[in-house]
């Protein structure tokens, strides 16, 4: 959800820049900075943006000057204004012999005497919103291509995530059985008149604590899931990510809890610090 853009231009007589900068953020927020003239656009320009970006902390700041030629073209005297000046200072020189007599420079600093032709508001607005929809071209064509590289990435760790769990179902029985063995010695030479009934219902308990086919299933079905969101490019799947990564650490947490041997242990481990590293590039993307 990161990224840049920016993109100028020459409208209505003045030079307008468009820049965007976005952050990662859970929902879509949008914040504008740009001249008072121009917060009418607000409304149009959010449109504009939420039509494109859906998740992210998102700044879009205006920026204008009026251009050298513009800032004296289309200026016009008062001339109507300059006379009275002029009828007043020679009034006034009449009687007051020590006045120095208006020059140009005196005349046209006075306010109102030049007067600047009114700017074109539409002409400034669609300028705005052109550069806001070239600005955003560019940004989401950025994005696109950060999300490749990001794609590549996610699918790396599912193939690393699934080659732990593959490798882990076809050792578990192994493993499973050589604790079986071990406990069931155990309590046989700890208990010796227990009967074996007792030790067979004790035995089914420890099964049904010690089994994790069910973790094993659902981390698959989740790397399937997620495997498919990022390989389709179908609208908006961050949140879907988000929650896929929350449900894929239940799982290797709990199949830590169930660790019967030092290679349990370790899988889950293995797979907690892969699913990190993906929780954390998730959340670039929308």
């Amino acid at each position: 959800m990161t990224g840049y853009a920016n993109a100028g231009g020459a409208y209505g007589g003045r030079q307008i820049s468009v820049e965007l900068r976005a952050v990662n953020h859970r929902y879509l927020d949008i914040q504008f900075k740009m001249p008072d003239d121009l917060r009418h656009l607000e409304g149009r320009m959010r449109e504009i943006i939420a039509a494109k970006v859906h998740r992210g902390k998102l700044e879009c700041r205006v920026q204008w000057q009026t251009t050298g030629t513009a800032a004296t073209e289309g200026l016009q005297v008062n001339r109507a204004l300059v006379a009275q000046l002029a009828q007043l200072n020679s009034d006034l020189r009449k009687q007051h012999k020590d006045l120095a007599k208006l020059g140009v420079a005196d005349l046209l600093r006075f306010p109102g005497v030049l007067v600047a032709e009114p700017e074109d508001e539409e002409a400034l607005a669609e300028g705005v919103l052109a550069l806001l929809n070239r600005a955003m071209a560019d940004f989401n064509q950025s994005r696109a291509r950060e999300g490749e590289k990001l794609q590549q990435h996610l699918l790396a760790r599912l193939d690393d995530i699934n080659d732990i769990v593959h490798a882990l179902m076809q050792l578990f029985p192994h493993l499973l059985q050589q604790h079986i063995d071990k406990a069931e010695q155990r309590l046989r030479d700890a208990m010796a008149h227990i009967d074996d009934d007792r030790i067979k219902q004790e035995f089914v308990i420890f099964m049904q604590k010690a089994d994790v086919d069910e973790e094993l299933s659902r981390l698959q079905t989740h790397i399937a899931e997620v495997r498919r969101l990022v390989s389709e490019h179908k609208g908006s799947v961050g949140k879907r990510l988000d929650f896929l990564m929350q449900e894929l650490n239940r799982e290797a947490n709990t199949l830590g809890s169930k660790a019967i041997a030092a290679e349990s242990t370790q899988a889950s481990v293995g797979l907690k610090v892969l699913i990190e590293q993906m929780r954390e590039q998730v959340q670039n993307v929308e």
